[in-house]
């Protein structure tokens, strides 16, 4: 066989996910694209602030010596003081540049986390719903991810995340504002998530880390917070990156930032710049390092995301369908009027309406819509999702 096995495992337990995107790919093909309700990707379309070009023309201009050259592992240093300044104030406490690293974006942090702290068998613990990737990312490394059931508004359930807790287990995972459910943790909660970590930390012998996963940090709603976790845990560690804050998805511009509290400090920061170079992540592109190093506190027009989520929300209540108003990310994530999530989204195919089944975030009864799309398309969409709703609502 020309593939290894367990990839083979991997593309055929999501060969419907593939599916789908194949048939949706098929019908913008023979209706036309407009014609098609396509929320299936994250990809941001706000467009970047006026700042990122305007910077980007004079980077481009400058004389730098060895502008295009290698950096240091962790990236250049005025780049990691400036991200380290704005994580000083967003997380309360002095953080300082040797905290961070510059990474190929979130999904380049969190294997980078991932390969410096996993032992063959360590588990790593996500409440559902989850950010898909994650399963294939602390395989990458050796270890097996367990979930725990949300609350039912999709914040932490603390109880369920502790009764996944064993001598195997080395990390919990965040992801807020959650991707797919929009929900925010609130502060209460990670308080006593870091109670929590700290009592089995040493029940078990050995630290469990807490890994908080926030592209979406600012992308938040109706006077929402994100709250601080560096605070309320010293082993905590962040995965960000500019990806949806300033619409640079493509562009692949990230960092983790250990807590400077954390136990052996200067072990586990050796250890990712080691994992950041073994992975063959390093480094990560040049003139966007330059770049968020410039414009630190820049951001999109918020407002237009939540346009588009109130349009969404408004015209999918009205049409039947039960769901918590997100607080922030940009997805919507409706129940499913029939148990089997997979087979109501093949129903929505059959109306030009692309969505995700929920099963493939951990969230079966579930579908996700992304609503970063042009306003006219989820316009568009309304009357079809009305009519939607009456089959099914009646």
């Amino acid at each position: 066989m020309a593939i290894a096995d367990k990839i083979k495992n991997f593309m055929d337990r999501s060969s419907w996910i593939r599916k789908m995107f194949e048939e949706g790919a098929e019908l913008k093909a023979r209706l036309g694209a407009e014609n098609v309700y396509d929320f299936t990707l994250g990809n941001p379309d706000v467009y970047p602030p006026e700042e990122v070009e305007t910077e980007l023309v004079k980077i481009i201009q400058e004389r730098i010596p060895m502008k295009y050259g290698y950096m240091p592992n962790a990236g250049y240093p005025e780049t990691r003081q400036a991200v380290a300044g704005t994580l000083s104030s967003e997380q309360q406490i002095k953080v300082p540049a040797d905290s961070v690293v510059m990474t190929c974006g979130a999904g380049g942090a969190l294997n980078v986390i991932f390969k410096t702290i996993l032992n063959p068998g360590d588990e790593v613990i996500s409440p559902r719903p989850f950010f898909v990737e994650y399963n294939f990312y602390v395989d990458n490394h050796g270890g097996i991810l367990k979930t725990a059931d949300p609350l039912t508004d999709f914040t932490l359930n603390l109880k369920a995340i502790e009764a996944e807790i064993n001598e195997k287990t080395k990390a919990v995972i965040i992801n807020s504002p959650n991707n797919p459910s929009g929900a925010i943790f609130p502060e209460s909660q990670i308080q006593k998530l870091g109670e929590l970590l700290e009592r089995k930390s040493a029940e078990i012998g050995h630290p469990i880390y807490l890994i908080a996963d926030e592209p979406y940090r600012k992308i938040i709603y109706d006077d929402a917070v994100v709250p601080p976790v560096f605070p309320f845990y010293k082993n905590s560690i962040i995965a960000n990156s500019y990806s949806k804050e300033l619409s640079l998805a493509g562009e692949r511009i990230g960092f983790l930032a250990l807590n400077p509290h954390a136990d052996d400090f200067s072990s586990l920061a050796a250890g990712y710049l080691f994992s950041n170079r073994i992975l063959g992540f390093v480094n990560a592109p040049g003139i966007m390092q330059r770049l968020v190093a410039r414009i630190q506190g820049a951001a999109i027009d918020i407002s237009q995301y939540r346009q588009k989520r109130d349009l969404l929300y408004a015209g999918l209540t009205d049409a039947g369908f039960t769901l918590e108003k997100p607080k922030g990310a940009f997805y919507l994530f409706p129940k499913s009027p029939i148990s089997d999530d997979v087979q109501f989204v093949r129903i929505l195919q059959t109306h030009n309406i692309l969505a995700v089944p929920g099963s493939g975030f951990g969230g079966p009864g579930y579908f996700r819509l992304a609503y970063c799309i042009d306003d006219a398309s989820i316009e568009r969409s309304l009357p079809v999702f009305k009519k939607v709703g009456e089959q099914f609502f009646g």
